[in-house]
């Protein structure tokens, strides 16, 4: 009885602290960081983050977040305006603008709410770096070294303040993956090299292709793999247990620079007023199912850590709500800020989630979007396309525009390692349909006529377009240059 009198009163404290005035918010991300990839979920043998582990040790782990779209620009873009990736039409990371007006991002919402708003880091957003008015930071400094976005969001928070402020701190790491896989200069410093076979972590255990794999998949890995930016089709498990090891190494730096961040923010005397939010734009995939990087639904890649630490907190707490960081870590934001959620924004404040409150009504599934577009020629085509997924408690489905069996049903209460697509399976037919309906639903209410497309007639067989030139092929290329010129110096 005396805990539970203790565990309320702490909650009425928070929400007195939350209430007082408005806070100020550090908004930190960390780029292409899988959700269990830190010590404080899966154990310190291999990896170890303390400085992340200290903020869920003083707020709520969200286990069950997941990414938009599970690329840099769709997630980031989605991040900023509220707003999904068929909304705003960034599915890829085909460079765009985005219309100011329409599509008002966190720096513009806060700017005019009487914030002082501040950017450092990787930027990837659409809207013109040097017009504050299209996207709210007065002050916006990018770049891609974290130890320089960490140094300057230190010296930012050690300034006088005479208004509550939104500092946004990117950084780029464990990004530095894609080019480990390359065997390519880290621009934010090397990491070593691996040690002794014994003492790498293993290999992923779903290392393969799924069983019954919708043959949309297996040519959309053909298709990554042919990439020179996605060199890993040939890769062995120790060769998979060596980038693994380097992607630890990768967390592990950039969990000193968010160490130091924090540590400047308590040095400021700022945290018993400063809401910290930490997510990152999406995971890695390190070899599940033959993959590496992001842009697939798997749960290495679309889901992400996310934390939430409310001024006053003490105490950690785990939720496993879902969440879609696109649309409901901007709608958590204003709320905490006071400020009145824009009619456009369809997310949910986590809140009171955060503030350990009940919450009698809560959404029981979550929809993830991709554009499977960076592949090259296979068997003369380039095969592309796009995805909806949506994950319940036990079940998660997805289905793909182009294939001729192009859906996945998985149950991942028996199998969370995504190894047995049922979705062909007679005896899972109802569920199937339940799961069709689910998204069907969710595509009608928030206006996403991709899903109504992809499930007509059946979800019959639809043949891939026809493509003869991938996208971005010179930077390919050009990798694909650099790797025979490393091979012959």
């Amino acid at each position: 009885m005396l805990k539970k009198i203790l565990t309320a009163l702490a909650a009425a404290l928070l929400v007195a602290v939350a209430s007082a005035a408005p806070p100020n918010i550090v908004f930190i991300m960390t780029d292409q960081h899988s959700a269990d990839a830190l010590s404080c979920r899966m154990g310190d043998r291999y990896l170890k983050t303390p400085a992340l582990d200290s903020l869920a040790a003083r707020g709520t782990l969200f286990t069950k977040a997941y990414t938009p779209n599970p690329l840099c620009m769709p997630a980031r873009n989605s991040i900023f305006t509220g707003r999904y990736p068929h909304q705003t039409g960034i599915t890829d990371n085909t460079k765009v603008t985005l219309d100011a007006t329409e599509f008002v991002t966190m720096g513009t919402h806060f700017l005019r709410a009487g914030y002082q708003t501040a950017y450092f880091g990787k930027w990837h957003l659409a809207y013109d770096e040097a017009a504050t008015r299209t996207h709210g930071f007065e002050t916006l400094d990018t770049g891609h070294i974290d130890a320089d976005s960490a140094a300057k969001a230190s010296a930012f928070l050690a300034r006088k303040h005479e208004k509550p402020f939104l500092l946004v701190v990117s950084f780029l790491n464990p990004h530095n993956v894609c080019e480990l896989a390359r065997g390519q200069e880290l621009n934010n410093g090397p990491i070593g090299s691996p040690p002794a076979a014994d003492k790498l972590p293993p290999a992923p255990a779903n290392l393969v292709p799924p069983r019954n794999e919708p043959d949309t998949m297996t040519q959309i890995r053909a298709g990554y793999h042919a990439n020179p930016q996605f060199p890993v089709g040939n890769f062995s498990p120790p060769m998979w247990q060596a980038l693994r090891w380097g992607y630890y190494r990768l967390i592990e730096k950039v969990d000193a620079e968010i160490g130091k961040v924090l540590a400047s923010l308590k040095a400021a005397g700022l945290e018993e007023n400063t809401l910290i939010v930490f997510t990152a734009d999406h995971g890695e995939c390190a070899g599940a199912h033959g993959f590496n990087q992001k842009t697939v639904f798997y749960e290495e890649s679309a889901r992400v850590p996310l934390m939430v630490s409310v001024p006053g907190q003490r105490v950690g707490r785990v939720s496993e709500k879902f969440i879609n960081t696109g649309t409901d870590l901007l709608p958590t934001m204003l709320d905490f800020a006071g400020v009145p959620r824009p009619a456009k924004l369809s997310g949910a404040s986590l809140r009171p989630l955060a503030l350990g409150q009940p919450v009698p009504a809560w959404r029981d599934d979550v929809v993830v979007q991709n554009n499977m577009s960076q592949t090259f020629p296979v068997a003369g085509n380039v095969p592309t396309t796009e995805g909806r997924m949506i994950r319940t408690d036990r079940y998660k489905y997805c289905v793909y525009a182009h294939g001729q069996n192009r859906e996945s049903l998985v149950d991942l209460e028996k199998d969370p390692g995504e190894m047995n697509n049922l979705a062909r399976d007679p005896a899972q037919r109802e569920t199937l349909l339940a799961m069709r309906e689910r998204l069907r639903r969710w595509g009608v209410e928030n206006r996403d006529p991709l899903v109504a497309e992809m499930l007509a007639d059946d979800v019959k067989p639809r043949e891939f377009a026809v493509v003869k030139t991938p996208k971005n092929a010179a930077r390919s290329e050009g990798l694909a240059k650099q790797k025979k010129k490393k091979e012959h110096e």
